[in-house]
């Protein structure tokens, strides 16, 4: 009898871990295998790891994802058509007011518009919103979002207003609902250095725990050992900004892009 119910247990043990082993998203597969990326920006899949990130998070394509400063679109290329059908997604682009916006922001904002509104046929109806922290950080209805995605942003936000951010992010989000967060990461000896574009997990971890969310998950998909996170022009040294030129290219192309940190965080 001993022998019989250790048996059961183990297959009871087996059956509970089994849903670790999710089945594959063939639909998230195509998206980013779709001809509405360009070569080069699939070449950066190897340091981005986009279907393994998302998946970490738990995207599925009938949810209502709000990404946070999508810039250039690299990563809007792929939730936007994946979205378009059953779900939805919301983009929070940069300043939009000519009165206060920073120079730059003027350029990703033309950029992300040209590319993505108004093209519903290929990657559906975007509702654009705009992040401007400490003030404007409430993005969506309270308890309206599945997901937040933030991709490399952090450094952008966190010293304009990090407390309000995270709040409001956390008042957009259903019960349960998602936050997932790649960021530069800072090498945990170094001290912090806001004009680095790195940022220490510690800081971000501490940040979002403060506001009520709980980390449910931390991934190493997106590290890179051979960063270590002191260059000249800070992240921007390496790929793709290459900052310092041809000059010293050779070098920061070998390193790769950034070492991140992939922290999924829940709303209790």
């Amino acid at each position: 009898m001993k022998k019989i119910a250790l048996g059961l247990l183990s297959i009871l043990l087996l059956g509970l871990g089994s849903p670790a082993i999710a089945e594959e998203d063939e639909h998230l597969k195509a998206v980013i295998a779709g001809d509405q990326r360009t070569a080069e920006q699939k070449a950066r899949d190897r340091y981005r790891h986009p279907y393994e990130s998302l998946r970490f998070f738990g995207i599925r394509d009938d949810m209502t994802v709000l990404e946070i400063y999508p810039g250039g679109g690299w990563y809007t290329q792929i939730l936007a058509p994946y979205l378009k059908d059953k779900g939805k997604l919301i983009a929070a682009i940069y300043d939009q007011d000519p009165k206060t916006q920073k120079k730059w922001m003027v350029g990703y904002n033309k950029q992300f518009t040209d590319q993505f509104v108004g093209k519903s046929d290929v990657y559906g109806d975007i509702e654009v919103v705009s992040m401007v922290p400490p003030d404007r950080v409430e993005l969506a209805p309270a308890g309206s979002v599945d997901m937040i995605l933030d991709f490399r942003n952090a450094h952008n936000w966190i010293e304009a207003g990090g407390d309000q951010v995270a709040a409001g992010w956390f008042k957009s989000l259903k019960k349960g609902g998602v936050l997932g967060i790649i960021e530069h990461r800072r090498r945990a000896d170094l001290k912090p250095d806001p004009e680095s574009g790195y940022i220490h997990q510690k800081r971000i971890v501490d940040l979002m725990v403060k506001h009520g969310f709980k980390l449910e998950a931390t991934s190493e998909l997106n590290s890179n050992p051979k960063d270590t996170t002191d260059h000249p022009e800070g992240v921007w040294t390496l790929p793709p900004g290459l900052a310092l030129g041809e000059k010293e290219s050779a070098k920061y192309i070998e390193i790769g892009e950034s070492d991140r940190m992939t922290l999924k965080f829940v709303k209790p």
